[in-house]
């Protein structure tokens, strides 16, 4: 299959149609991640004259150092020029799920012309570090996919339309399990739903490093003076932090910010690390990627749902291959608050959620959840 990849560009340009390089963005990004000048030319075999004169230039573009020098640490971002690294790192959190989105509609059209068709796998799911792998690992397998990152809601609805084979969901563990199940009920109904375990994760608030404001709960997001930015609407993140709120017994109209959305976990992180915020929602993963503070508050569980007839397919048979390999779940391992519990494991929804599933046997009296037909309790077999 031919792949399609989409990427961000961005500039900055004058009024008589100069613009900054490309380039130049990069090298600027390159010496926030290395420390300094030399550090980003030594990392990418780069001319160190050559990196100077691109900085000269957009230096005089602009009329602003981008680059200033430090005693005993060579070059340095000025305040303009993190700005520009941060721009470009929210662009690409906010913009790279929907081009990889797009890419993949692109791809699927493009290999029904070359090939005449062939078996698809279509996924709908929330944007997330441990799934992002799973569909890549699937890419580089040879299976033919199309990747759609939506909101959970909108996943959920997806399937139950048949617009998607597979929908992402998470659901939090603990004393909120039963609320985000209810929340979700309307596309958890079919008897032929099948869920398939990828990992747990933690969700937490994202702060800047060493916690200037002392931020360490919901609570203090409602505190004169703090920032925040949420996820969007219809995501099971806001859902979330919706059920701390409440908890907490919090007022979501005392917390500035709480309606401006972002649509995935990165573009929170780059958000609050380019200082647009001082706390944001989300994962840890990306949290300490961009070197920020985080406070787990939560731990959920990141789930695949399907019909039982959908496990049968060569596609399907793949995926819950990668899922069981040693490699993936390593590899997820490995993001930072995550965990690959249960990687690839088969239930139905009554033996996935068991607690809540007794909650709701006991109010429908002794008949309870029938199991469905063949199939046994945390299963390994598709």
């Amino acid at each position: 299959m031919k792949r399609v990849s989409i990427k961000p560009v961005w500039t900055v340009a004058t009024g008589t149609g100069a613009s900054l390089s490309p380039r130049l963005l990069e090298l600027l990004s390159q010496v926030n991640e290395h420390g300094s000048l030399a550090g980003a030319c030594r990392q990418h075999g780069a001319s160190y004259r050559h990196a100077w004169n691109l900085v000269r230039q957009g230096e005089q573009l602009l009329g602003v150092p981008l680059l200033s020098m430090a005693r005993g640490r060579g070059s340095v971002l000025t305040p303009l020029g993190e700005k520009l690294v941060w721009a470009g790192h929210r662009i690409g959190a906010r913009l790279s799920p929907m081009l990889e989105s797009l890419a993949s509609e692109l791809e699927v059209e493009i290999g029904r012309v070359l090939s005449g068709g062939g078996e698809l796998l279509r996924v709908h799911a929330s944007h997330g570090f441990a799934v992002e792998k799973l569909l890549d690992d699937l890419v580089g397998g040879g299976v033919t996919l199309e990747r759609k990152y939506v909101g959970t809601q909108e996943a959920l609805a997806s399937l139950q339309d048949g617009q998607c084979d597979l929908a992402g969901f998470h659901v939090p563990e603990g004393r909120f399990e039963p609320l985000a199940l209810a929340h979700y009920r309307p596309w958890l109904q079919a008897g032929s739903l099948r869920v398939v375990h990828v990992a747990t994760r933690q969700q937490g608030l994202m702060i800047a490093p060493g916690n200037p404001l002392k931020i360490r709960d919901v609570r203090d997001l409602a505190r004169p003076g703090v920032r925040f930015v949420n996820r969007q609407r219809g995501s099971g993140t806001r859902f979330l932090f919706e059920c701390l709120l409440e908890e907490a017994g919090v007022d979501a109209a005392r917390i500035p910010g709480y309606e401006q959305g972002e649509y995935t976990h990165a573009a929170v992180a780059a958000y609050v690390a380019s200082g647009m915020a001082d706390a944001g929602f989300g994962l840890e993963t990306p949290a300490r990627r961009f070197r920020l503070g985080f406070v787990p508050l939560a731990t959920e569980r990141y789930l695949l749902l399907c019909h039982e007839a959908a496990l049968a397919q060569p596609q399907m048979q793949a995926l819950l291959q990668v899922l069981r390999g040693t490699g993936y779940r390593q590899a997820v391992g490995q993001l930072p608050g995550y965990s690959p519990s249960r990687c690839g494991e088969v239930e139905v929804l009554a033996h996935a959620f068991p607690k809540t599933a007794q909650r709701r046997q006991a109010r429908r009296g002794p008949a309870g959840t029938p199991r469905a037909k063949g199939v046994r309790p945390r299963t390994h077999a598709s």
